[in-house]
């Protein structure tokens, strides 16, 4: 089993930054990518960013230019950076883990709130 732990949100002025974390911990041979989504009120979750083992990056298209995916390998921990938060950025971020078998795992959420 995997265990994800985030931290970093909050809230935050239009404008500003934000940087989540997520370290992975436990059964954690195997991991295939890793990743940020998000899930706004009432609408579906989706992908932000994620960042496979061998360091490909996926961008959904609204953040590109102004968050970054990165990850330590050694602390088995992905960072995400959020510059240049708009108001639509506002949602609970979830860390992702997808195996290499398949399997997926998820942190419990982190709110972020970008608001004047």
């Amino acid at each position: 089993q995997v265990q994800l732990v985030e931290s970093g949100g909050g809230l935050v002025q239009p404008g500003g930054s934000l940087r989540l974390s997520c370290a992975a911990s436990g059964s954690i041979f195997g991991i295939y990518a890793m990743g940020w989504y998000r899930q706004a009120p009432e609408k579906q979750r989706e992908l932000v960013a994620s960042i496979t083992s061998g360091g490909s990056l996926t961008y959904t298209g609204s953040v590109k230019g102004r968050f970054t995916i990165s990850r330590d390998n050694a602390k088995n921990t992905v960072y995400l950076q959020m510059n240049s938060l708009k108001p639509e950025d506002t949602a609970v971020y979830y860390c992702n883990v997808d195996m290499f078998t398949g399997s997926a795992h998820w942190g419990q959420g982190t709110q972020v709130t970008v608001s004047s």
